[in-house]
């Protein structure tokens, strides 16, 4: 099985994994350069599981065996080095605040890079161009993200609507038709209300697509279409800073490659919503 990046994967399935298993992936997450020259028993020690454990774990993860996950990671430590930066505490200054948020944010960015698969994006794309109506649903931060998403789309003339109330979102996802889209955007893929719109969508027959985090979710084993991201929230998870700017991001591609698909059609759309903005502008 080979992943774009072995450790960016074990934090997208970490909560999916059971206790045993997530202690042999944080031991590998604190420690991987250790992790690469480690036996099966070293590892085992380190995380106090058994061998038998590691082993599950690894083919949890997709992997045939100890010794393949071995090869992945190490090929991840060499070429794909982890920054060094810590989550932020309560008595950093204003300078050591800044410069972690926005490493926080880059590193946020690279790693989404690196897991958003193309071809899912490709498919979404296609769903997209083919529905009658367009769904975004969100609640807090996520709902933002929504919202972006339909300001973005409807500027282009497609037939896109954000919902960020719950009953809002499954009122509407239960009226969807065949072939329409449903996306649902949830940094846990565990927010109860996106999951259950989307849920009532897919009975309702439209393609159904999500942002998240965590592949092993909820809401990503729901969905048709899997848009991964991959953002670390600490201390601050409430503030949602790092996983908002991966999924506008992720909102952004998807977006832009949409446009491409029929450049000079959504190209005059735009024109056409800027001069009607510009003519609002005082001169």
């Amino acid at each position: 099985m080979g992943q774009a990046n072995t450790l960016l994967h074990i934090r997208g399935v970490l909560p999916s994994l059971r206790p045993a298993e997530q202690r042999v992936a944080n031991e590998i997450l604190e420690n991987p350069q250790q992790a690469v020259h480690m036996t099966i028993s070293e590892l085992g020690r380190r995380a106090q599981v058994s061998d038998a454990t590691v082993v599950k774990f690894c083919k949890r993860l997709g992997y045939k065996g100890f010794q393949e996950f071995k090869i992945l990671l190490a090929q991840d430590v060499v070429t794909k080095p982890q920054p060094v930066y810590g989550e932020i505490e309560p008595a950093d200054s204003l300078g050591t605040v800044k410069d972690k948020i926005f490493q926080s944010n880059i590193q946020a960015l690279q790693d989404t890079a690196l897991t958003l698969s193309e071809s899912a994006l490709e498919e979404a794309v296609h769903a997209i161009l083919s529905a009658r109506e367009i769904h975004f649903y969100g609640i807090g931060a996520s709902g933002l993200v929504a919202q972006d998403a339909e300001q973005k789309f409807a500027r282009i003339g497609l037939p896109a609507r954000s919902f960020v109330d719950a009953h809002m979102q499954i009122t509407r996802a239960v009226l969807l038709n065949p072939g329409d889209v449903a996306v649902g955007i949830s940094y846990s893929g565990d927010t109860y209300e996106i999951s259950h719109a989307i849920e009532l969508a897919k009975e309702a027959g439209a393609v159904t697509i999500c942002i998240t985090n965590f592949s092993k979710s909820r809401l990503a084993q729901l969905c048709d279409i899997v848009l991964l991201t991959a953002s670390r929230e600490h201390v601050f998870r409430s503030g949602a800073i790092s996983s908002r700017i991966a999924q506008l991001s992720a909102i952004d591609a998807l977006f832009i490659s949409t446009v491409l698909q029929d450049f000079d059609r959504f190209q005059a759309c735009i024109t056409k919503t800027r001069k009607a903005i510009e003519a609002r502008r005082e001169a």
